[in-house]
């Protein structure tokens, strides 16, 4: 994959990703109404009281009639932007609205999925600034490295911690985490009750996270280091209903793919 295809499909999936987002907070307004569990009054109190000019700014982006507007006002440039294609108007405007979004929701409403939508946001918008200051080629490299070394990183440091853990090296962490899912606890004959095969199950994903710098080596390695990831987080979403896990992390797959075998030459 050419860092321009990368770049492409790169930003179509991102824009899939902030759409299916976007329609989330939107049939969540109620949520977050004056009388919803989430209401800017009480997540206002984080606002420190010396600063009443952001404290009267927050409260009226975030007011619901406000917030709506700004909602659809997003989609709609995710839309355009998904046709069109990537301009720095656009991904400046997702950049601050997704901060602004982050600060509603005192830092992140789904986690690291939030973060590494912003993650691939950022390098976009790195792309497009430099696009103007030097050659394109060169800003679509420095764009795509800097989404695959924080998305190769996340799952590096999540299989290292992993192999840490003594829960982890038994299994025993993956049988608890899933008798944790929306689904309910395992049944009681599931083959991932067993303890041998929830170990080796446990050693699989964490030797995978572990060595994931090694898909940079190779597209051939690339391609189904993707493909692997693709279905972790795909059982990730079927059994515990994180849906903007798996499409935030394949945004930025695109990336991965495009750097893969130009390691020695990243610039």
């Amino acid at each position: 994959m050419s860092f321009e295809q990368g770049l492409q499909w790169m930003n179509w999936l991102l824009c899939w990703s902030l759409g299916l987002q976007c329609v989330e907070y939107l049939r969540t307004q109620h949520m977050t109404s004056a009388q919803g569990v989430w209401a800017w009054s009480v997540q206002q109190a984080d606002i420190p009281n010396n600063n009443p000019a952001m404290r009267a700014l927050l409260e009226k982006l975030y007011s619901p009639a406000w917030h709506a507007t700004h909602l659809w006002l997003r989609l709609y440039v995710v839309a355009d932007m998904g046709v069109s294609g990537v301009n720095l108007g656009s991904v400046m405007f997702l950049f601050v609205s997704t901060l602004l979004i982050l600060v509603r929701w005192r830092g992140a409403f789904n986690g690291g999925s939030d973060f590494m939508s912003l993650v691939v946001l950022t390098g976009l918008l790195i792309e497009e600034v430099l696009r103007v200051l030097v050659d394109p080629e060169i800003a679509a490299k420095a764009g795509l490295w800097y989404v695959t070394i924080h998305a190769i990183s996340s799952y590096f440091v999540s299989g290292w911690v992993k192999l840490l853990r003594p829960e982890w090296r038994s299994g025993r962490a993956m049988t608890i985490f899933l008798n944790g899912g929306v689904y309910g606890p395992l049944p009681q004959h599931s083959l991932l009750r067993h303890p041998r095969l929830a170990q080796w199950g446990s050693w699989a994903f964490t030797l995978w996270e572990g060595c994931s710098p090694l898909a940079l080596l190779h597209p051939l390695l690339a391609l189904p280091f993707c493909a692997i990831a693709a279905l972790f987080h795909g059982l990730v979403f079927w059994y515990f209903g994180l849906n903007r896990f798996f499409w935030a992390w394949m945004a930025s797959f695109p990336a991965i793919l495009a750097c893969s075998g130009t390691l020695g030459s990243p610039f």
